[in-house]
């Protein structure tokens, strides 16, 4: 696919790049952007030279939200599937095998904010704001506080919600919201560091992990532990496992198996 709304990059520490290039626009969603977005996380999950894949903006900001230059003269079925549009990446990226850390500078607001919580990871810099900023427009972000919630909990997502306030990047992660704060200077270094220590693990104990962890959110308490051990057992009779263990006893650097 021909992308002209984001860049999309690889290099040899197996890590992928993704970044939002409407930088004119505050790299806003418009439907082109959301549908290569999605696209290009797929295609990043799929490629076997990539384990860690980054989420960035490119100019001033991270991503401002949802461009609303293209909100009116909608039916009500085709107000649904432009936001869904929308949306989809953020659920992309749970599915994913391979962890995805975005990177956040300047703002993260509304949808942008979506995809800062829906990101596996997140490093923000310390002059970052966020916040889901829709009410202000008479509108809200019911779609991007589903995820925030699961980050940060159901009384400060609604403070969020209803208040349409950015917050800064200490309280963020105060929060939970995001992993980690940097100094702004030092953010793309940081976050290559961070995502190329997670691309030395085994791509397979990754991928369990992962999937795991997304797959029994939603469970029972119990059927949760369940669906995790047999997760677990399962990791436990592959070649990466038994080359994780044997390389620990033996004092010696691991080589994984690529998936």
């Amino acid at each position: 696919m021909n992308y002209e709304n984001i860049i999309v990059e690889t290099d040899d520490n197996l890590i992928g790049e993704i970044t939002l290039n409407r930088p004119k626009h505050l790299n806003t969603f418009n439907t082109p952007l959301a549908v290569e977005l999605n696209h290009a996380l797929n295609e990043l999950d799929s490629d076997k030279t990539v384990r860690v894949v980054i989420l960035k903006g490119a100019g001033r900001v991270f991503c401002a939200g949802i461009d609303i230059s293209d909100f009116f003269g909608k039916t009500p079925s085709e107000y649904r599937e432009w936001i869904h549009t929308m949306e989809t990446p953020i659920v992309t990226m749970s599915r994913m095998t391979k962890p995805v850390i975005a990177q956040v500078h300047g703002v993260a607001a509304a949808n942008g904010a979506g995809l800062v919580a829906g990101a596996d990871l997140a490093v923000a810099a310390e002059d970052a704001r966020l916040g889901l900023t829709a009410i202000n427009v008479g509108l809200n972000c019911v779609g991007p506080v589903i995820p925030v919630s699961r980050s940060i909990g159901r009384k400060r997502a609604l403070e969020l919600l209803l208040s349409g306030d950015l917050i800064n990047a200490e309280k963020a992660l105060d929060m939970g919201l995001v992993n980690r704060v940097v100094p702004t200077d030092d953010l793309k270094k940081e976050t290559r560091a961070w995502a190329k220590t997670l691309a030395q693990k085994s791509p397979v104990a990754m991928e369990n992990a992962k999937t795991a962890f997304y797959t029994s959110a939603d469970m029972d308490y119990n059927k949760s532990f369940e669906y995790m051990n047999e997760a677990f057992a399962r990791l436990c009779t592959t070649e990466d496992a038994k080359e994780g263990v044997s390389s620990f006893l033996e004092r010696r650097t691991p080589v994984w198996k690529e998936k």
